[in-house]
């Protein structure tokens, strides 16, 4: 259970500095960034498959938080989360390293085109309601971020949520440090866990007072900190407590179209763990890759944990969608004999 909550907590942490990130850079351009990118379609669908792919679940964390701030589209975030296998690809690449980069190469590219149909085909009918307060810009917004005469007579009158944030981010860095949460030894995952973190601490330290009250504390902290974790915990937590009653070995059967269904159906489930078997079999040679393949474009680790606080219309929307494309391409390579 301690380790359930650890993990909730490094979900949550991630996301909640991504959203920080993102809100600062958006008021300090002054919405230039987000006004590009919303207005790129394709550019939206190649960063998202690109951060889809990559190892790990940050790159879906970062996704949701931009879509939770509208800067990205629905079909961005099925981009993503098609292109993306998980912490699954750290052990695709530890054990078939040849055949996870082509897998990999061909999720980018499912996601790119999935993210497209999707904006075609639903439009704004599975979009979720924005975030009220959306990314406010305010026309004072051009501040001297480093102006030390500001910053310090700032910290000689320290507001209260100035000094929540600050020490809340100081205790998640430490936890980082000493691997109480996140990844134990130190890679590329950990360190760019820290090093965002620790631009998000620089951030809360620097900013005015009014953009840290408005913007951090009561639009990201109090708003939408609070239901990211108890989502994640919650899910974390069932998913503790069922592991057990999911026996996949004994549902796999001799059917090739059985084990997709399965592998899809299994797929759903936003945990990492029960889609090994099917990196296992693969590489048993028990299972053909089609179904590999699908398995990886319907799963999606911890990354779509966050959209359960933001909209369970999306997370549910989103997740269909890829249950659709998984089993379509798996099809399509069974019956091609891939």
């Amino acid at each position: 259970m301690i380790h359930v909550f650890k993990h909730a907590v490094m979900i949550t942490g991630f996301v909640f500095v991504m959203m920080l990130l993102i809100e600062y850079v958006n008021v300090l351009s002054s919405g230039t960034w987000q006004k590009h990118l919303s207005g790129n379609r394709w550019g939206q669908y190649l960063l998202t498959a690109f951060l889809g792919a990559t190892p790990g679940c940050l790159g879906a964390f970062a996704v949701v938080a931009m879509y939770s701030h509208r800067t990205v589209s629905l079909g961005a975030v099925v981009a993503a989360m098609v292109a993306t296998a998980g912490d699954e690809s750290f052990v695709m690449f530890a054990i078939i390293p040849k055949q996870a980069l082509l897998i990999h190469g061909m999720l980018f590219v499912l996601g790119v085109v999935a993210g497209g149909l999707t904006d075609l085909i639903f439009g704004r009918r599975l979009t979720a309601k924005p975030c009220a307060e959306g990314f406010i810009i305010h026309e004072d917004a051009g501040y001297d971020v480093l102006s030390c005469h500001r910053v310090l007579d700032q910290w000689r009158n320290c507001i209260p949520s100035r000094g929540i944030l600050s020490v809340s981010l100081f205790l998640f860095i430490a936890a980082l440090v000493t691997g109480q949460i996140g990844p134990v030894q130190w890679g590329w995952m950990k360190i760019t866990m820290l090093l965002i973190s620790c631009g998000a601490i620089f951030m809360v330290c620097t900013v005015p007072d009014h953009f840290l009250e408005e913007h951090l504390w009561r639009h990201v902290a109090r708003k939408h900190v609070p239901s990211i974790f108890l989502w994640t915990f919650g899910a974390l937590i069932a998913m503790h407590f069922f592991a057990d009653y999911l026996h996949l070995q004994q549902a796999i059967r001799e059917s090739t179209w059985a084990v997709l269904l399965i592998a899809c159906l299994v797929g759903l489930i936003p945990e990492s763990g029960p889609h090994l078997i099917f990196i296992t079999l693969y590489a048993n040679g028990a299972i053909p890759g089609s179904v590999l393949l699908a398995s990886s474009i319907v799963q999606d680790g911890h990354g779509m944990l966050p959209m359960l606080a933001h909209s369970r219309r999306a997370f549910f929307g989103i997740k269909g969608v890829n249950f659709v494309v998984g089993m379509l391409c798996g099809a399509a390579g069974i019956a091609m004999g891939l």
